[in-house]
């Protein structure tokens, strides 16, 4: 016969350090964990701004921190993405549009798919996978999470 145990634990109460408004609505709550991720991972809003990234995400897309990167907008204003040709020239907006976080805003569905981030002078151009899914508030898309991984 099967046996089971059952456990109950205290329920979240927020703490003087989190901000209950920071913590109201499902947007909210990936912003905060995001910030505080060790994995390499971005948060932006349906508005392409940089709402939450890790640290480790701005070491993997050569970001700098996130202090400098947060409000503004992921492409025009943060990331650099080059072509997989020997050439390495900067993606076309039309190439940026299909990118896994902006896919996946736009569709409202998960997208992956591979980066190359133009590094700092001097060092290799890292090419990462991207996995990103729509985040909602009250059913609508409020951005999209991606998490990264180092090919």
């Amino acid at each position: 016969m099967a046996h089971v145990e059952l456990s109950l634990t205290e329920v979240f109460a927020p703490t003087a350090r989190t901000p209950p408004e920071q913590e109201s609505d499902n947007f909210g709550q990936w912003s905060a964990t995001v910030a505080r991720a060790a994995e390499p991972c971005l948060l932006i809003d349906v508005d392409t701004r940089v709402v939450a990234v890790s640290v480790a995400g701005c070491e993997l897309l050569c970001l700098g921190c996130p202090e400098d990167v947060i409000g503004l907008p992921l492409l025009d204003g943060c990331l650099r993405l080059l072509d997989f040709t020997a050439h390495r020239g900067e993606l076309t907006e039309q190439e940026t549009d299909k990118i896994p976080p902006l896919l996946a805003l736009h569709s409202g569905r998960l997208a992956r798919g591979l980066l190359r981030v133009q590094a700092a002078a001097g060092r290799t151009d890292p090419t990462v996978d991207a996995i990103s899914t729509p985040v909602l508030t009250d059913g609508e898309v409020a951005g999209s999470l991606t998490f990264f991984s180092e090919v």
